[in-house]
């Protein structure tokens, strides 16, 4: 079953956030595993707050990935750019549909 990672973060720093994202896919480029995709979403009621959807082909792959000395730098990296705590919320993805 796909598994899907919601992190709730609020931050001022959105530019320095995607650099790190970008630099990590480069050194994730060719390594098995890891997320499908990712899907950012700006909150328009409050323009610091965001929501990163993170998609796995299955809880244990994200399990994998969470133990990634790779995955745990970044993790540090994006935690210092935002504000206060982040928030994880883990779904298994029960369905998906393209609507038009």
């Amino acid at each position: 079953m796909r598994f899907v990672q919601i992190i709730d973060f609020e931050t001022e720093r959105l530019d320095e956030m995607e650099q790190v994202f970008e630099e990590a896919g480069q050194r994730f480029t060719g390594r098995t595993g890891g997320p499908s995709h990712r899907t950012l979403l700006k909150d328009r009621d409050n323009p610091r707050r965001y929501l990163a959807l993170i998609e796995f082909e299955s809880f244990d792959e994200a399990m994998r990935n969470s133990d990634d000395p790779e995955t745990s730098r970044m993790a540090e990296q994006l935690g210092a750019l935002c504000i206060g705590e982040r928030v994880y919320t883990n779904c298994d993805l029960l369905d998906a549909s393209e609507l038009k």
